[in-house]
């Protein structure tokens, strides 16, 4: 690996669904050659998340400032949040965004019904009827802004196995997305799920370039050590076959990847 990796979407145990230490990703992100790296853990204020009241903000910053302190010099570690349904929240998404966040990911994780995507599968849900509900929500978000990037814009994906979408609300999201100055992640999770293409892949991503989107992160959505850049030579090919700019935020500004 070169010098030029940058993941901008890791979880750490101050997400519900990780228990990845601080130190041990910060160690796995130096050994395998990241230059920049973003803790990004998860904030959900729907009272049926299982996240709900988790994150401990104090004691992330608590740790975040130890870690940056002891890898100076050898990673640049930034801090962030992932912040789901970011529309429904604003002044949670407010209070939260008053602290010293470099970087802030809007997610779409519940939808129809106030389900989670494994639990519409579970429950049948029609994946067409899934997909009409999540975009009218993921445009929802976007017009209702207050964050950097959007995060697996197409994340029933990874749930259902397919991409269903309509041009016109995708043109229309997109567009929404190149006004505000939202960016958009490419994250490669699915790759290491079994999937052959990330979230987003080529069919959005022409969508997003065809509207004017020229801003991407790359995030590997690491719960565990192990995954931290996972996927970031797919992510790259896919950067350079577009001609998007790779980027990443510093105290909420967007920074090219090629000046860091």
């Amino acid at each position: 690996m070169n010098d030029l990796i940058f993941d901008m979407h890791v979880h750490t145990k101050y997400s519900c669904d990780s228990s990845s230490e601080m130190d041990a990703l910060c160690a796995e992100a130096v050994r395998k050659g990241v230059r920049s790296m973003c803790l990004t853990d998860h904030v959900d204020c729907n009272c049926h998340d299982d996240g709900y009241g988790y994150y401990d903000a104090e004691g992330f910053f608590r740790d975040f400032s130890a870690a940056r302190e002891k890898y100076t010099g050898k990673l640049e570690l930034l801090c962030g949040i992932e912040f789901a349904e970011p529309h429904l929240y604003p002044e949670r998404l407010a209070e939260h965004t008053r602290r010293p966040y470099d970087y802030v990911l809007g997610a779409i994780h519940f939808w129809y019904q106030n389900m989670f995507a494994s639990q519409l599968v579970e429950t049948g849900v029609p994946v067409e009827v899934c997909y009409e509900h999540y975009w009218n929500e993921m445009l929802a978000a976007v017009r209702a802004g207050g964050f950097d990037c959007v995060a697996h814009t197409d994340f029933p994906k990874r749930y259902y196995g397919e991409l269903r979408f309509g041009a016109e609300i995708l043109r229309e999201i997109c567009s929404e997305m190149v006004r505000r100055g939202i960016c958009l992640e490419i994250n490669t999770s699915t790759l290491r799920k079994g999937f052959s293409e990330t979230m987003p892949d080529k069919a959005i991503l022409e969508v997003y370039k065809a509207c004017g989107g020229r801003y991407v992160t790359v995030g590997s959505d690491a719960h565990h050590t192990g995954d931290v850049a996972a996927g970031w030579e797919y992510a790259a090919g896919l950067i350079g076959g577009f001609g998007f700019e790779e980027v990443v935020f510093r105290r909420r500004a967007m920074c090219r990847a090629a000046d860091v």
